[in-house]
């Protein structure tokens, strides 16, 4: 669990992409006008809660626990990544991870809540067209549903 954050604390949501990490510098560049806190947060999602999915009795638990840790590792290198390229952003230095299980968008608008976070920040993958259609967006389901700011950090349209 994440230490308890200061009030002026701004949730970057990252899925260890290059949308995440541009996401990520616009938060600390953020974050340095405004006196904030980074709080990066990776949701790992629950393939029990995805449809069509059917957990073994018993197996769950032990194919989660191995989802965490992945994902544990996968967060300390992102960051490792982030502090070594941008060595100059003292918000990405002392970013705070933060790794859940659950419904991505559920989780992030949870944690923003829980952690009284001023803005959140996602990445966006820039799909359109039939590709948005059959993906989805979480980024677009976090701006329908936050009821604080969220800004979107898009990547290169897909065409």
């Amino acid at each position: 669990m994440a230490k308890k954050m200061d009030k002026n604390t701004l949730l970057v949501a990252v899925d260890f992409t290059s949308f995440s990490e541009k996401a990520l510098v616009f938060a600390s560049e953020l974050a340095e006008k405004l006196k904030a806190e980074l709080l990066v947060l990776h949701v790992i999602h629950d393939p029990a809660e995805a449809p069509g999915f059917y957990a073994q009795k018993g197996k769950k638990k032990k194919f989660l626990r191995s989802m965490e840790e992945a994902a544990e590792e996968m967060m300390e290198e992102f960051l490792a990544k982030m502090r070594k390229d941008h060595p100059d952003q003292l918000p990405i230095k002392k970013a705070v991870p933060l790794l859940v299980v659950g419904t991505p968008v559920t989780r992030i608008l949870e944690i923003a809540e829980k952690e009284q976070a001023k803005m959140i920040i996602i990445g966006s993958h820039g799909r359109t067209g039939l590709s948005h259609l059959l993906v989805g967006s979480k980024a677009e389901r976090v701006v329908q549903l936050s009821p604080i700011p969220v800004t979107v950090v898009k990547g290169p349209t897909q065409k």
